[in-house]
């Protein structure tokens, strides 16, 4: 008997080229990627997130260096490039035009709710300057591009933090959009989040991140990377006291990079009184021990920077194998189609499927805060929510929504956003009350 095919699951992870790559990324992203990459029953896409670069910097030697460092940083941690596709935003223009074609089913409301354009506008507020003062609309329309990113490839995972829940939601919302318009071309993705990501300390015990100053840059020269670990800030506990492996930087780094027999032997020592230095001494040659054979292959590959070029270049052909016919099916399903083909073959609008009921959704931000939202026909959303501290209570102003319908909403008005199409939520609110009877 033949056994079932099975379809690989699609993931996709973006890499926004602003920076160079430090011990942080590699621990929490680079290599649990490039693991998971080895799976047999996953298709991998790794991109350089470069358009993404763009909205965040305006220093062109930088992001062409930080391109560079971090497509090195990859290859030389050992993503298989025949096993994956890796490529660089920019090569592919099918991305933009997808954008546009996104920005076109895409409701302005639903962006004037994405955290980043929020945020922006709550800085100039306390500021005290115009709301949308110095926001691009290149910021605006963030979460389109990282839309088509995504819905370019019919990725069904994206490993994202939780901050970036509310994206693939937007992805979600806009295909929906999309396909209620054109047809069912367009894969809804679904947001991944690992709890357990490994989030190692920086040089001063907080969070290693470039906007902390504190990082470690992953293929820094040996004699530097010595020299940053023996300045990480420990306590004033001399050898032979007995030291915490519950706070100390120095065990969390270890722990990231030792085998679980390492770690055991490791936190003895620390009940044992070692003295810093000589702790100090054993994570960095921990660490270098794991790092050197790839960042021979990091300096070999920043001297060469065709071979990156070359590689960028093969996994552009591979993706735009899979981009351009999708594209050509997506550009006649909207209309723009060459002018030589005759009506008769041009697809038909979708006809109206089956009258659903609108929907109420609720979910929990990055934020540990509670929302609803109320989407229609094609996942438009008509009622959004503001913040609840407790799921309950915003259940509660679900299920009055949906048994009293518009008379609920004065009541509720501090609990949500200004709507943007009255008459829709009125049709909306009006057919679950009756299916509610």
């Amino acid at each position: 008997m033949t056994p079932a095919s099975h379809t690989p699951t699609r993931i996709l992870t973006g890499i926004t080229t602003t920076g160079t790559p430090h011990l942080g990324n590699y621990v929490g992203a680079i290599r649990p990627a490039i693991h998971a990459s080895r799976q047999a029953d996953t298709q991998s896409f790794y991109f350089l997130a470069d358009y993404h670069a763009l909205i965040k910097c305006d220093e062109p030697a930088r992001i062409q260096r930080s391109t560079l460092e971090i497509a090195a940083c990859w290859l030389a941690a050992g993503l298989d490039t025949e096993q994956v596709t890796f490529y660089r935003q920019s090569d592919i223009p099918e991305i933009p035009e997808l954008c546009w074609l996104l920005t076109c089913v895409t409701g302005k409301g639903m962006l004037n709710r994405a955290h980043a354009y929020k945020a922006a506008q709550d800085q100039n507020e306390a500021a005290g300057r115009e709301l949308d003062d110095g926001v691009t609309a290149g910021l605006f329309m963030y979460p389109v591009l990282m839309a088509a990113d995504i819905l370019m490839f019919s990725a069904r995972k994206v490993p994202v933090g939780r901050d970036q829940i509310q994206h693939i939601e937007m992805a979600r919302d806009i295909a929906a959009s999309f396909n209620h318009l054109y047809g069912e071309h367009l894969t809804a993705p679904e947001a991944v989040v690992d709890e357990h990501v490994a989030l190692l300390p920086g040089l001063d015990g907080r969070k290693m991140s470039k906007s902390y100053n504190n990082t470690i840059p992953l293929f820094a020269p040996q004699e530097e990377l010595r020299k940053a670990i023996m300045g990480i800030v420990t306590d004033s506990r001399a050898p032979g006291q007995a030291k915490s492996t519950e706070d100390s930087a120095i065990f969390a780094l270890y722990r990231a990079f030792a085998t679980p027999a390492e770690t055991k032997a490791f936190a003895k020592a620390f009940a044992s009184g070692i003295a810093w230095g000589d702790a100090k001494q054993q994570l960095f040659e921990r660490i270098n021990a794991e790092i050197a054979p790839m960042r021979a292959r990091y300096q070999h590959l920043m001297a060469h920077p065709e071979e990156v070029e070359a590689a960028l270049q093969a996994g552009a052909a591979k993706a735009r194998a899979q981009a351009t016919p999708f594209m050509h099916t997506l550009r006649r399903a909207v209309g723009l189609a060459s002018l030589d083909m005759t009506v008769s073959t041009l697809p038909d609008k979708p006809a109206p499927a089956a009258t659903a009921l609108p929907q109420f959704k609720q979910y929990r931000e990055a934020d540990g805060l509670f929302y609803f939202k109320l989407t229609g026909a094609g996942g438009r959303v008509l009622l959004q929510s503001r913040s609840f501290i407790a799921p309950r209570k915003a259940g509660q102003a679900v299920r009055r929504l949906q048994t009293e319908g518009a008379a609920a909403l004065p009541s509720l008005h501090a609990s949500l956003e200004p709507v943007e199409d009255e008459a829709a939520l009125l049709q909306a609110l009006a057919a679950l009350q009756a299916a509610a009877k």
